[in-house]
């Protein structure tokens, strides 16, 4: 039997959008359950395609060059590759800092692209995955004490990994490198391990959907403590909730009401004016509207739910919770017709549309699973040799896999594609690089960020590194159809 294995990881990527953006590096650290290392670390970077342009911000963050990426990577399916082996080891958690929200997404939409179950690896074969943020952000409003919390001049805390390693007197190495990131957070789960063993094992024991699961079934209609970045980091990332319904569309997400507000709200308004409130831009709120303290819970994504017996009063300080408010609000809404609100609830969070424009890359959830025959014909895409690749001629069911199938092609093994697909594809990057539809970052974007940094002050080791990208940029253009299109 495999031993159960905790995947530490980080990525470093083109840019912030899963959706549009590439990786640019991945690494890795196995450890058991004790956290002792496993074997070798992992330590990749990924050819950047030439179908987009790395975001000058992330290239100075992380400080790779797309030249080194080219000459030093992999083609993002062997990358793919070796991270989806990796991950769905047998009894593996996959877990870093901030994974979840970001890292996860980069790697779903990965494995997506490159003809892999975006979803297998979090679940089948006893595996799991976790993320040490929401971790940490628990134990500063719950079990502080052992460690020591960084704050922001406004005097809320800082839950940025550098800001934690500084603090906490933790060897980071440089910030930003994949590697360095993963060690840092490995360190700082040891020190809270060390610090809050019980804590610790709590949340880690309740990490998976079946764990809340069975949790929230014992416990019908009680509050729970709920640690989230959704409540600001003034009142610690904590409040208390009540569940009240489950979303028909999605079985993973439940209603939750913030017991520090007023639930009569939720009666009193309609279901527009409740959209309008939750889903309009905090910019565009009339002056001095609070938002309503309505959210959803996905039990799939590791959300840290804890007992009411968590808070003592110094964790009621730290989050601003009144108890007493807390309960008389509770209390009241045990007496209204729950069924009829979680109805209601059902209609604030009728799902919304994806953005996709028909674009099979941006389709990972818009566009459905696919069938088991298509996922065989993924498979034999995998068992097939680059040099056949081109004449291979497969009965796809889903209409957006013969297009990947091309973009698969093109990016990873341009070799293969003929005068008629080179220029079909040639096409294609100049329209992306022009796109007034949602796209990845393009040419008129890259010029105005570019003046905008070089306005905002940048020295000379920036200066350089810009300029290697401006040289990248250059070589990937198709000059042809530019020339073309003046």
């Amino acid at each position: 039997m495999t031993k159960p294995s905790l995947l530490w990881h980080d990525y470093e990527t083109w840019g912030a959008d899963p959706r549009l953006d590439r990786p640019a590096q991945f690494a890795a650290v196995r450890t058991d359950e004790d956290l002792n290392p496993i074997g070798e670390p992992i330590n990749l970077l990924c050819q950047p395609a030439n179908d987009f342009i790395p975001h000058p911000q992330a290239c100075l963050v992380t400080g790779i060059r797309p030249q080194d990426a080219l000459q030093e990577g992999m083609p993002e399916a062997d990358f793919a590759r070796c991270i989806h082996e990796a991950m769905s080891q047998t009894a593996t958690c996959s877990l870093g800092y901030n994974t979840l929200r970001f890292d996860d997404e980069f790697t779903r939409h990965l494995l997506y692209r490159n003809f892999y179950d975006p979803y297998s690896r979090e679940y089948a074969q006893g595996n799991s995955r976790w993320d040490l943020i929401d971790v940490m952000r628990a134990a500063y409003a719950l079990r502080p004490q052992g460690m020591e919390w960084p704050l922001h001049p406004d005097q809320t805390p800082s839950f940025r990994l550098e800001d934690l390693t500084a603090a906490n007197g933790i060897e980071h190495g440089q910030a930003h490198d994949a590697l360095a990131d993963v060690y840092a957070t490995l360190a700082m789960a040891r020190l809270l391990r060390q610090a809050q063993p019980k804590f610790y094992q709590y949340l880690f024991a309740h990490r998976t959907k079946y764990s809340i699961q069975q949790q929230i079934q014992a416990h019908p209609q009680k509050p729970w403590v709920h640690v989230s970045s959704r409540y600001p980091a003034s009142r610690a990332c904590t409040s208390v909730i009540l569940l009240l319904g489950w979303d028909k569309t999605n079985k993973n997400a439940a209603f939750a009401f913030d017991l520090r507000q007023d639930p009569r709200v939720l009666l009193d308004l309609s279901v527009e004016a409740i959209q309008a409130n939750l889903f309009t831009p905090q910019n565009q709120l009339p002056a001095g509207q609070e938002r309503i303290g309505l959210k959803q819970v996905h039990i799939n994504k590791c959300p840290v739910l804890l007992p009411v017996k968590a808070l003592d009063a110094a964790a009621c300080e730290r989050a601003q919770i009144d108890m007493a408010t807390c309960e008389h609000h509770w209390h009241w809404l045990l007496q209204q017709d729950l069924v009829a609100l979680e109805a209601k609830l059902q209609g604030v969070f009728s799902k919304q549309a994806f953005n996709d424009q028909g674009d099979p890359d941006l389709m990972l959830y818009s566009g459905g699973f696919f069938s088991a025959h298509d996922k065989r014909q993924m498979q034999q895409i995998q068992a097939t040799p680059v040099e056949a690749l081109a004449d291979l001629a497969l009965p796809f069911q889903d209409i957006r896999l013969p297009e990947m199938l091309f973009r698969y092609r093109a990016r990873n093994y341009p070799q293969t594609l003929s005068l008629q697909e080179q220029q079909t594809w040639d096409q294609y990057r100049w329209q992306k690089l022009h796109a007034e539809q949602e796209t990845s970052l393009t040419l008129a974007g890259f010029q105005q960020t570019l003046m905008q940094l070089e306005a905002e002050g940048i020295d000379r080791e920036q200066a350089l590194m810009l300029q290697d990208l401006v040289y990248y940029v250059e070589s990937i253009l198709p000059y042809d159809l530019m020339q073309d299109d003046r």
